[in-house]
């Protein structure tokens, strides 16, 4: 597309050497405003990337990849939905679950809270509730014994530690004598997790299958059971397939479907961040246009020279296009390496500042993440990349097509 001459005019362009220096400055301030915008890009996404990947884990390290449970709430034979779901190739773990919205009371004090009843040796299979205990163990959850695990936020606003005893009022009511009263029964707490996830550390409350069988009246029967799978992102065709294979007693969920509307909205979030930094990279990239414009009003008489010489406008064109895409791609090329560094080093580098200036970015008193996590996507780096090449090259075309306008008697009259 490009004569080896149109490439030399067009790179020696780039620096003026005699005169006009401010052109020069000019193209020098327009690499760096693209590989600013470029590399602010890269890491903010990468951030971005890092808090949706680092939130995904703690919910779905709680929640469930998948869930089956029955049509009306009672699952009677979950050992039978267990085997079979669990006959599915990317299915990894299965647990049964109990869950049921009850209200936690100590000392005068009462909160509502999410109960979910499940087995010790199963529930390591599905989720990391085991390594999240900060006091006790799960294996300490006994049938019968009637003891609970709480969040610590929970036992925190209950004002409960091990050993403490707390009284669960579940929703349904019980017939006695003294007429109808909610059905109440102690537990002592033998342990507390810390997820790092507000929801279930202020929400959540654990105790054996078993017992939660017995004190919701399922007679044997579970909500439901919780899968695991190999890639948690196949999990909408992996349910479809379940449930295929179950037939039409169950029904299925996966967590796309319970928590889409969290997740759509990092998306989004996402997406809109793209957007206004992508405009920093469309400023710097459109300055190419100021310094094309005054390249072809200082090289007037050059170009007026090169068409008497023979050169086309095609040629004439070439010339002012190869100069705008050498700024645009010597700044993309800038602002990737700097991105990429930036974005593998991030969790490192925000420390590093934090010691030095004796200040914290996320406080752990406010925020449960309180470190700055990067996961850094080479899609998005490449996505970054062509854009900003596409934004330069587009920034060049009308100085460019300017100066193949150009008239020779006209450029030099006055030389």
């Amino acid at each position: 597309m490009f004569s080896p001459y149109e490439v030399f005019v067009g790179l020696r362009y780039t620096r003026a050497k005699r005169r006009n220096h401010f052109i020069s400055f000019i193209s020098l301030t327009s690499m760096l405003g693209i590989a600013l915008g470029v590399t602010a890009l890269i890491t903010v996404l990468s951030v971005m990337n890092g808090f949706e990947k680092e939130l995904r884990e703690r919910i779905l390290g709680m929640a469930s990849h998948a869930t089956v449970s029955a049509l009306d709430g009672r699952l009677e034979d979950w050992r039978g939905a267990m085997k079979i779901a669990s006959g599915n190739d990317e299915v990894i773990g299965a647990a049964p679950f109990v869950r049921s919205e009850v209200m936690l009371s100590r000392a005068g004090r009462v909160s509502g809270a999410l109960l979910r009843g499940v087995l010790p040796e199963h529930e390591p299979e599905v989720s990391e509730v085991a390594a999240k205990l900060v006091s006790g163990s799960l294996e300490t959850l006994q049938s019968g014994e009637y003891g609970i695990v709480l969040g610590v936020e929970l036992a925190r606003y209950l004002g409960v530690w091990k050993g403490d005893r707390i009284t669960v009022v579940t929703p349904e009511a019980g017939i006695t004598p003294a007429g109808i009263l909610p059905r109440l029964k102690r537990f002592t707490v033998i342990g507390l997790f810390e997820v790092g996830m507000y929801e279930y550390d202020r929400n959540l409350a654990l105790i054996h299958l078993d017992d939660a069988s017995r004190l919701l009246r399922l007679d044997g029967a579970v909500s439901g059971v919780r899968l695991k799978l190999r890639d948690l992102f196949l999990a909408p065709r992996v349910v479809r397939e379940v449930a295929s294979t179950l037939g039409g007693a169950f029904t299925v969920s996966d967590w796309t479907r319970e928590h889409a509307n969290f997740f759509r909205a990092i998306q989004t979030e996402k997406r809109v961040m793209f957007i206004i930094l992508l405009l920093i990279v469309a400023v710097a990239a459109f300055n190419i246009v100021s310094t094309l414009v005054m390249t072809v009003n200082d090289k007037q008489a050059d170009i007026a020279i090169l068409q008497t010489l023979g050169a086309t406008p095609r040629s004439i064109m070439a010339v002012f296009i190869v100069q705008g895409a050498l700024i645009g791609i010597v700044g993309t090329l800038l602002g990737l390496a700097g991105g990429i560094a930036l974005a593998l080093n991030v969790e490192t580098l925000v420390p590093a500042i934090e010691r030095l200036f004796g200040i914290r970015f996320l406080s752990p008193d406010v925020y449960y993440i309180s470190d700055l996590p990067s996961d850094l996507h080479w899609s998005d780096v490449g996505r970054i990349a062509v854009m900003s090449l596409v934004l330069s090259l587009l920034a060049t075309l009308y100085p460019a097509w300017r100066a193949s306008r150009t008239q020779p008697a006209e450029a030099l009259r006055y030389e």
